[in-house]
């Protein structure tokens, strides 16, 4: 059993907007929606939980049905922060299914995730227990505590940038969580799971992401997120990129072969 974990309960205070970030309307759709059609299409994905908002609940469901997501098992509600919207999700889905399901934890406001990460992310589950879509730096990193000096510079060679889905068996993922929430400090500076993971002590294993899978934050992403779909749409009317896809479909089948 695969299934897609989608948290989707900011706020949007950074974006400026009367609404939520992830309802805002980008091509006709709320950025939540092209985010869960992602997983909606997968050939792979079984089922889809959602966390929003409690107050949003109603609404999931209204473009669920509109938009014929018909894997969304269930709309839970947020928490105080995205790793505790993120547990709830978990928590449910945990009733419902076996305790080794693969889960993809993915945030709402992610919608530009190529369709063989997600399939790459399943594969390094299985094989390794763990997946953290990252993609190399192409610009230097510095580490500064003060933001005015800096402490140290990691080689960009060494240096990645974690994105999501980040992945793991459904028992693996909610035991770490549930781990983390008995310390006093529970969840802070715990951005997302990998964090949790190394927190722990665990090693999660790193799965290449796509580049454009940007994280829609700012009214600057807004604009490059339509930038991105509009690129999208080309390939598909017109080829673009399919040499790209073909090759990282031949090399998963390969791997998959050498394990026989």
């Amino acid at each position: 059993m695969n299934i897609a974990i989608i948290f989707a309960g900011g706020s949007g205070v950074r974006m400026g907007a009367g609404v939520p970030k992830q309802f805002l309307e980008i091509n006709g759709k709320p950025i939540l929606i092209h985010t869960l059609l992602l997983f909606q299409e997968h050939e792979e994905i079984d089922k889809i939980y959602l966390a929003v908002g409690e107050e949003y609940i109603p609404y999931a469901w209204h473009l669920a049905e509109e938009f014929r997501i018909d894997k969304l098992q269930e709309v839970v509600a947020g928490g105080e922060t995205a790793q505790d919207s993120i547990y709830n999700a978990l928590k449910k889905a945990s009733q419902e299914n076996p305790e080794d399901s693969i889960v993809l934890i993915h945030d709402g406001v992610r919608p530009m995730v190529d369709y063989t990460v997600i399939s790459d992310n399943i594969s390094s589950v299985q094989e390794y227990g763990s997946a953290i879509t990252s993609t190399l730096c192409y610009e230097t990193i510095l580490l500064s505590k003060d933001g005015e000096t800096v402490d140290s510079l990691p080689l960009r060679k060494e240096s990645y940038a974690a994105q999501a889905p980040q992945s793991f068996y459904l028992k693996d993922i909610l035991e770490a969580h549930e781990a983390i929430r008995t310390r006093e400090s529970r969840y802070e500076n715990m951005v997302d799971a990998c964090t949790i993971y190394r927190a722990l002590g665990k090693q999660p294993h790193i799965v290449q992401g796509n580049r454009g899978n940007i994280k829609v934050t700012t009214p600057e992403d807004v604009y490059m997120l339509r930038a991105l779909i509009q690129y999208k749409e080309n390939e598909q009317a017109f080829g673009l990129g399919s040499a790209d896809r073909l090759a990282r479909k031949m090399n998963r089948y390969r791997k998959k072969m050498e394990k026989k």
